[in-house]
């Protein structure tokens, strides 16, 4: 039943949108960004790399082909709020099992629609991505601005505690031959990754982003992965530290977060993005042969190319702003890209940098033969 329990959203720059509820009855805040996919809305929302962000869907129809249990990313829904233009009430799919409006209220998670969502992307696009408020139970403009008043900047805030897992724990969805031991760092990593690896020949042992240096050489893998996750990187202290401790004695591949954790382990920089990269079919140059892949993108930070050491090489661009899009160390073993080669929702261009892990598991492991 369609809803028109009226809600607003509010940023911080006091710019305000007025709408209908979606989803949960209530208020959320976080910062507001936006996503320019037009499917994949079931993987976006259970991206943990979308902590504490409220995401603003370009796309003007969503819920088309509704959601089920088998598309998801994590275990629960990541994002802090939804914002669309226009409800899919009865969604058109075989596979679905329920609404998206029924699957955000399930998980108690407020969204708001009937805005203009292109709207709210050009303000985002030319002010910058900023916090905001969604909320269908208090429009009081006053409170709204006190309440996000008290909301922090996305900038120094470290995120990977909120989404890692508490223990370690195997990955197993198959029953091929496994050919390699890999540890993955969980900083939010999602499940196509996992599935990917496992159908390279891995056997996958998730560990906690706050696992020390020592545990993972005990456990000796053939191969260390630095996953997704979101925040700011360069609060993730602990986790480069234990990259610096661990470049050089295993090969390592690092997606998104994982890559700025690595950059920032070998000494480079990182930096906030205005509005950040979020959306599929984001066009990356390959530095290595020149092909122009087409990437499934989500994040808020990046490497500085300038602050990156000698022996660091800059083996992808973004076309779109000529921001780094990935590197490689081959005297540490070490690489990683800035964009989803999982692409879960996404082209499948970039799948061959799991490949080329795997590859660099079994060079390390015959030279230490």
């Amino acid at each position: 039943m369609s809803t028109h329990k009226p809600a607003i959203i509010l940023l911080e720059d006091g710019r305000s949108f007025k709408g209908n509820a979606f989803g949960h009855i209530g208020k959320t805040t976080g910062e507001v960004c936006f996503n320019t996919g037009m499917s994949g809305y079931q993987e976006i929302l259970t991206d943990p790399s979308y902590c504490k962000q409220i995401v603003t869907m370009t796309a003007p129809h969503i819920g088309n082909y509704g959601v089920n249990p088998e598309d998801i990313e994590s275990e629960r829904i990541q994002v802090a709020g939804f914002v669309i233009k226009e409800e899919t009430h009865v969604p058109s799919n075989w596979r679905s099992t329920q609404s998206i409006g029924e699957y955000l209220d399930k998980h108690k998670i407020v969204g708001i629609k009937d805005v203009d969502t292109r709207a709210i992307t050009r303000h985002l696009r030319d002010q910058g991505a900023m916090n905001g408020i969604i909320s269908s139970v208090d429009l009081d403009m006053e409170s709204l601005k006190l309440k996000l008043s008290k909301v922090p900047s996305m900038a120094g805030q470290d995120l990977a505690k909120e989404v890692t897992t508490e223990s370690p724990f195997e990955w197993s969805k198959n029953g091929s031959a496994k050919k390699y031991k890999v540890a993955a760092i969980d900083y939010g990593i999602k499940h196509n990754i996992l599935r990917l690896l496992e159908s390279h020949g891995c056997a996958i042992t998730v560990f906690p982003a706050n696992i020390p240096a020592d545990t993972i050489l005990k456990f000796d893998p053939d191969g260390v992965f630095l996953s997704n996750g979101p925040g700011d990187p360069a609060a993730v202290t602990y986790g480069i530290e234990m990259v610096k401790d661990l470049l050089g004695k295993k090969p390592i591949f690092g997606i998104c977060l994982g890559h700025q954790i690595l950059a920032l382990a070998l000494g480079a920089k990182t930096f906030k993005l205005k509005f950040g990269h979020r959306g599929i079919n984001h066009p990356v140059r390959n530095e290595d042969n020149g092909v122009v892949e087409i990437s499934s993108q989500n994040h808020g930070f990046v490497v500085d190319p300038e602050s990156l050491p000698g022996n660091v090489v800059q083996t992808h661009v973004n076309l779109n702003d000529n921001t780094n899009a990935g590197i490689r160390c081959d005297d540490m073993n070490a690489f990683s890209v800035q964009y989803h080669p999982e692409s879960s929702p996404g082209p499948h261009d970039s799948r061959y940098l799991f490949q080329q892990f795997v590859d660099l598991m079994s060079s390390h492991r015959e030279h230490r033969a």
